[in-house]
């Protein structure tokens, strides 16, 4: 049953970042239920609503037609009062070099569970730090998603890096009627490693050196990579690295960002060292991902689980978040920083 009782929620808990506003948005919109946050990202160098979170928020207001308070930049207190979540034809301009896929995070779980398609197209950074690049989404979250029965497609328009922004993505989002359960106690064998590297606006040799360095990093650990080399559209000067494992039952990725001084070489040694110390582990998703899934796991239609190669504080924040607004039990097997399985039991 939808209630209308207000949710309380300090934003300088657990990791005090923007995360506690998104998935408060995305829990809003489905359960009816009006929030209220204070000391928003209290905890950040530079509290308060910044760009892409007061984008993902004004972005929430259109979509379902809430009442909100302390809608502008800089806001330390907000409170949403949510109307009911419609389908359309969105189109959001962050601004900045934001995080245009932390947007998408929060608006994909309302729009597939509208009654018709959407699609939603957003202006920002693509591939900037602390945020999940295009092709984490692509790579790991988006089939991951799939498996759960939700129906988005994605495109990457132009790629927008840090400071100028200005790329763009867009999704296609089918409705649904149900959330699968996800259930990934084991990945399953090593089927296929892809690198993919990627400049834009510099020299071809740029991307080459990156993956070059990335294939030798990946054979020398046993590993017979698929290496693409390409040039995105951009604004900007920048590198991306990325290498996706496809494992038998799932797949992760781990990105890397060139920026000025990093030799493309180091940028391709970070992103292989990632995927690298993963394999190592016996997790089936990414420490990333484990933290994006919880929220639809949380609604799915039974239990789900899957195994992180570590507990971190964002995870551990987006639970406690998540409980807030609905009945369900969460289990880690482990500590912060400790590899665990995330068990999801969905409440009635």
């Amino acid at each position: 049953m939808r209630t209308r009782a207000w949710v309380q929620i300090d934003g300088s808990e657990g990791e005090g970042g923007g995360q506690l506003l998104r998935t408060s948005l995305t829990l809003s919109m489905l359960t009816a239920r009006p929030f209220e946050m204070i000391q928003i990202r209290a905890k950040r160098p530079h509290p308060g609503l910044q760009a892409q979170h007061l984008q993902a928020l004004l972005a929430a207001q259109q979509m379902c037609a809430a009442m909100l308070e302390g809608g502008q930049k800089d806001s330390l207190h907000v409170r949403f009062t949510p109307g009911q979540p419609r389908s359309g034809h969105y189109r959001f301009d962050i601004g900045t070099a934001g995080a245009a896929s932390l947007v998408l995070h929060t608006l994909y779980l309302p729009l597939s569970l509208c009654d018709q398609p959407s699609t939603v197209r957003i202006r920002g950074g693509t591939h900037v730090p602390w945020s999940p690049t295009y092709h984490h989404l692509a790579g790991a979250w988006l089939p991951c998603l799939q498996a759960m029965g939700l129906r988005l497609e994605l495109t990457l328009l132009r790629a927008g890096f840090y400071p100028h922004g200005g790329g763009e993505m867009a999704a296609k989002i089918d409705p649904v009627t149900a959330i699968q359960p996800l259930r990934l106690p084991t990945r399953g064998a090593v089927q296929e490693v892809r690198v993919f590297s990627a400049h834009t606006n510099l020299k071809d040799e740029v991307a080459g050196r990156q993956a070059r360095a990335a294939a030798y990093l990946l054979r020398q650990a046993g590993l017979q990579p698929i290496v693409v080399e390409t040039q995105l559209p951009s604004l900007s000067r920048n590198t991306v690295c990325a290498v996706t494992g496809i494992f038998e039952r799932t797949r992760v990725c781990y990105s890397a960002l060139g920026e000025r001084g990093k030799r493309a070489e180091q940028v391709a040694e970070e992103a292989c060292r990632a995927f690298l110390a993963f394999l190592r582990s016996d997790a089936t998703v990414d420490e990333h991902l484990a933290d994006q899934l919880v929220l639809p796991m949380a609604l799915a239609s039974g239990p789900s689980v899957m195994r992180t190669p570590r507990v971190t504080q964002h995870l551990l924040t987006n639970i406690a978040t998540i409980q807030k607004f609905l009945p369900v039990t969460i289990r880690l097997s482990g500590a912060l920083g400790e590899c665990a399985d995330v068990e999801v039991i969905p409440g009635p």
